[in-house]
């Protein structure tokens, strides 16, 4: 890990927004340059932590070289933690008004946001290496920008503002993102500072 400090690891990913705001969070500590890098992935199935595995593995396999994948997953608990890592197909075809109709026979409109981000040192030998942040909230009727997926119909508890509402400083302390970029970001910083590999 000491021989990362400093190299380059790719990011996978295609969207320039989710880039410019994971490397806002990670800020100036983080020992390595993210360079982004749209690559086309299987749509794997199965749990968050099964599907990020295997797409850190084969984004590794086409890299060859480390390789950060993340996914993001979206559940509502009173359809048993589904959209979850199928979302994006969910917003694709239903936009947020559609995700906040599909609780309307519910009761319970409490739902989590998960993000996973999973490394790979682009060795086959090696596991990849899990990080994981979640942010508890609300599915509500959408409010505010539309340029960020699901945002608008996400409302993070203790606050009265959606995602897509709040000032993203605000959003960058508190999002799922946030939660798993500090944990990944003080692994490497412990690792890097210990000289561990």
């Amino acid at each position: 890990m000491a021989a990362l400090a400093g190299r380059s690891v790719v990011f996978v990913t295609g969207n320039a927004k989710k880039l410019e705001e994971v490397i806002q969070i990670l800020g100036d500590k983080f020992p390595c340059k993210l360079v982004a890098k749209k690559i086309d992935l299987p749509e794997y199935q199965g749990e968050p932590d099964e599907i990020s595995i295997q797409k850190c593995r084969e984004a590794a396999k086409q890299i060859q070289g480390p390789v950060i994948v993340e996914d993001t997953c979206l559940c509502f608990n009173a359809l048993g933690g589904l959209p979850g890592p199928y979302i994006k197909w969910f917003l694709e075809k239903l936009k947020p008004e559609g995700l906040h109709k599909m609780l309307a026979g519910f009761e319970d409109k409490s739902a989590y946001a998960l993000c996973t981000f999973a490394f790979s040192t682009g060795s086959p030998d090696d596991p990849v290496l899990l990080f994981r942040g979640k942010t508890l909230g609300q599915i509500v009727y959408p409010r505010g920008p539309r340029d960020f997926g699901w945002d608008p119909c996400f409302q993070p508890d203790d606050f009265d503002q959606t995602y897509a509402e709040l000032p993203k400083e605000v959003k960058n302390t508190i999002s799922h993102r946030y939660r798993a970029l500090k944990e990944m970001s003080d692994y490497f910083i412990l690792k890097s500072s210990t000289g561990a590999s």
